[in-house]
């Protein structure tokens, strides 16, 4: 009777719990009022005009698609949630439940034999796009070459030629494309996580944060390289890999100190003003007449974003360390004031309002990695183009440790942010 008692308050506790976690939506004349989604089950059975709601057979004929089970340890909780429940593995899933606070509930009653069928679609949605997106790639690229550009729109030799437009076109222009079209890849990698079926938040803007960054790496890096060298010899870029290392990455050295400017650091003014936010809030103060400050929700820091863009620029960093070296300092700008913008935005504007269990990780040590060894082969590439045999040879032992190492962090880390461990 004692056990019963316990459970039932562990169970009040829970509901209270995920009562007050429910996401609040802006409520206005339209959409009508709130609702709850949640009910708790009392002992007794509730009679209303002579319905009877304690009546057995009807609750066992009610399948449910999804369901939360609680533990009273964390070590049952896992060995319940990685062991299987039947013959079928699909048939019943059983996964470690997030936070309250990280639960997505939209995607709780997906049914488990539809995810796989999901995220082909969508890894094919994202390559489609990736591919979409090398035409505005290919547009700011062919801004740099000016004298292409005449050639391609003989009406703008005129235009062109004019005081100071060559230097903005050739300067500033083809970043501020650039940026103004790697607005809408966030949202659209957020929507596909979305559909993918991800239980939690965390999960969500994890994957959305691998699709961006994925983007950035091969439409804004490889992309403007190999785009910038079609321009110049679209028939050897297959048959020189060496050249095309040498000569290509260093010709973009330019572009991408500019890009660097015009996305790094405006993007930390951006951050500190917060003007999307502002707006949204004066658009419903004033046009939605919405007094209301606690509808609209707190902020969390928007790891699919600021994540990505933070990796990029160490790859910039990594792969003209040899090239070009002056884009360093403004690296190094760059970091020390982002280091200060996001410190302020954690503890002051931002709320934690669940735990992402250190998943970012991975990401950032592969994404590091991964630099370092194009920092190398383009090393080994430069080396081989000036004919320097004995300095190229001591950069392929270079390489071989740089995965070594690797593989001994896949080894020893990569396990603890798979499976949790059972000791708390």
């Amino acid at each position: 009777m004692n056990f019963s008692s316990e459970m039932e308050i562990d169970a009040e506790e829970v509901f209270r719990m995920l009562k007050t976690t429910q996401k609040e939506l802006m409520i206005c004349g339209i959409c009508g009022g709130a609702t709850s989604s949640f009910k708790m089950i009392t002992n007794g059975c509730d009679r209303d005009e002579g319905r009877d709601d304690c009546d057995g057979s009807d609750l066992r004929k009610k399948e449910s698609a999804a369901a939360l089970v609680f533990f009273r340890n964390r070590y049952a909780a896992l060995v319940a949630s990685q062991g299987l429940q039947s013959l079928n593995p699909m048939s019943w899933v059983t996964d470690p439940a997030p936070e309250p606070d990280d639960m997505y509930w939209s995607n709780i009653c997906v049914p488990y034999r539809l995810l796989w069928i999901r995220k082909i679609a969508l890894l094919v949605a994202s390559i489609l796009f990736v591919a979409f997106f090398l035409v505005p790639v290919s547009l700011t690229q062919s801004l740099v070459h000016l004298d292409k550009l005449q050639k391609t729109f003989p009406f703008l030799r005129g235009f062109l030629k004019r005081t100071g437009v060559p230097q903005l076109v050739t300067g500033y222009l083809p970043s501020v494309v650039l940026i103004l079209f790697s607005y809408i890849v966030p949202p659209l990698m957020m929507l596909f996580s979305k559909m993918e079926g991800s239980i939690s938040r965390s999960g969500r803007k994890r994957s959305a944060c691998i699709k961006v960054l994925y983007f950035f790496i091969w439409n804004v890096f490889f992309g403007n390289i190999v785009s910038g060298s079609v321009i110049e010899r679209f028939n050897k870029i297959f048959k020189d890999v060496n050249n095309l290392l040498s000569t290509a990455v260093p010709s973009t050295a330019t572009f991408f100190m500019t890009y660097v400017l015009t996305s790094g650091w405006a993007s930390l003014s951006v951050e500190l003003l917060q003007p999307f936010g502002l707006i949204c809030r004066l658009f419903s103060r004033f046009i939605m007449r919405n007094m209301d400050g606690s509808c609209h929700g707190t902020l969390t820091f928007p790891y699919h974003t600021e994540v990505p863009r933070i990796l990029l620029f160490g790859l910039f960093g990594f792969a003209y360390a040899i090239l070009a070296p002056v884009i360093l300092p403004f690296l190094v700008v760059y970091y020390s004031i982002a280091y200060l913008v996001y410190r302020n935005q954690i503890l002051n504007v931002y709320v934690t309002k669940y735990q992402t269990g250190g998943t970012y990780w991975p990401i950032v040590h592969n994404t590091t990695i991964f630099s370092m060894v194009l920092m190398q082969i383009i090393a080994l590439a430069v080396f081989g183009f000036k004919k320097s045999s004995s300095t190229s040879s001591f950069t392929i032992p270079l390489i071989i440790c740089t995965l070594l190492f690797h593989e001994y962090c896949r080894q020893r880390f990569e396990p603890l942010f798979k499976d949790p461990p059972a000791p708390v």
